[in-house]
């Protein structure tokens, strides 16, 4: 089926996002804002505790998708060449073959990213930022769609490396599921039962649905009055007393794709200023380092500035 009309499109984005949410119970924002992410494509990192549903979620998002799926295991004794490959002598041949690396893949799952120390990390930000790897002299470029969605635990368990800023910076969206309610756990304990749900998932949309997707987010309609509107937010970041760094061009750039994205999830053809207040706090939150001498403390510090900030900054009419 090819994606015709805006009628189609609802369908197919409602299809996906029940699919999801067949396993992730409960949590309907969250699958929301992964599925915004991929359609604008972008990449996604959630933070949370382990346990409450981070790897799920990634392989209910790959097992909706007709496509090439890889999961890696961050661990603090893994190498660059571990994700990205590496050329490997053959001795009947007497040459070296380049071996491709889990990288190549249409979706990604980084389990446990803060795991691995940095230089480890850093492997993974050519091909978030420009679709292409850089190994032993030769640059590959990645097929599309290319999605990543990481995981981490909080940066106060034991034996976790904190993302340096340009890392965060390549992630559109930072975000967290939460423990779910009574009623909703104890649906989840007799859903698993039977096994684990998400390996009973079939694929809704193709490969081709979702590239014609991603082309379509692009021509959503932004008007000039809603740019300014997301640059003055930008803008009061970079100027505001309790943060040291504020949002990037590039965070600008990436703020103003996932309100397109929002609206075409919507069913619409033009963003409107509430989708920019939804997402403030998801893409921005993690893009911005507060004074706080407490790391602990500057994830929760830096999401009361940005919604302080939007309630500061005057909304176009």
């Amino acid at each position: 089926m090819e994606v015709r009309s805006q009628q189609e499109t609802a369908s197919l984005v409602k299809t996906l996002h029940d699919n999801i949410s067949s396993v992730l119970i409960g949590k309907p924002e969250v699958v929301q804002l992964a599925i915004v992410t991929l359609l604008a494509e972008g990449h996604v990192l959630i933070e949370d505790a382990p346990g409450v549903g981070k790897t799920s979620l990634a392989k209910a998002i790959a097992k909706s998708l007709d496509c090439d799926y890889k999961r890696v295991q961050f661990t603090p004794d893994m190498l660059p060449s571990d994700i990205l490959g590496s050329n490997v002598f053959l001795p009947s041949l007497g040459e070296f073959e380049f071996r491709k690396g889990p990288i190549f893949t249409n979706v990604l799952l980084a389990d446990e990213i803060n795991r691995t120390p940095p230089r480890t990390q850093s492997a993974l930000l050519e091909a978030m930022n420009e679709g292409q790897v850089s190994v032993e002299g030769q640059t590959i470029t990645l097929d599309p769609p290319f999605f990543v969605l990481a995981t981490q635990n909080p940066f106060e368990f034991e034996g976790t490396y904190p993302l340096p800023e340009n890392q965060l910076d390549r992630f559109m969206m930072c975000i967290e599921i939460g423990y779910p309610e009574r009623a909703i756990e104890r649906e989840v304990l007799i859903q698993h039962r039977n096994g684990e749900p998400v390996n009973t998932l079939d694929s809704v949309v193709s490969l081709k649905q979702l590239r014609e997707m991603q082309e379509a987010v692009r021509n959503v309609r932004v008007d000039d009055a809603l740019t300014d509107y997301i640059l003055e937010i930008v803008e009061v970041t970079r100027n505001h007393p309790e943060l040291t760094l504020g949002v990037s061009t590039r965070g600008a750039i990436t703020f103003s794709q996932a309100a397109q994205s929002l609206a075409f999830t919507e069913g619409r053809d033009y963003v409107i200023p509430d989708d920019i207040k939804k997402l403030a706090v998801p893409v921005l939150a993690h893009r911005v380092i507060t004074r706080s001498l407490v790391r602990e403390s500057q994830r929760t510090r830096a999401t009361e500035i940005i919604r302080q900030i939007l309630q500061k900054v005057s909304v176009p009419n």
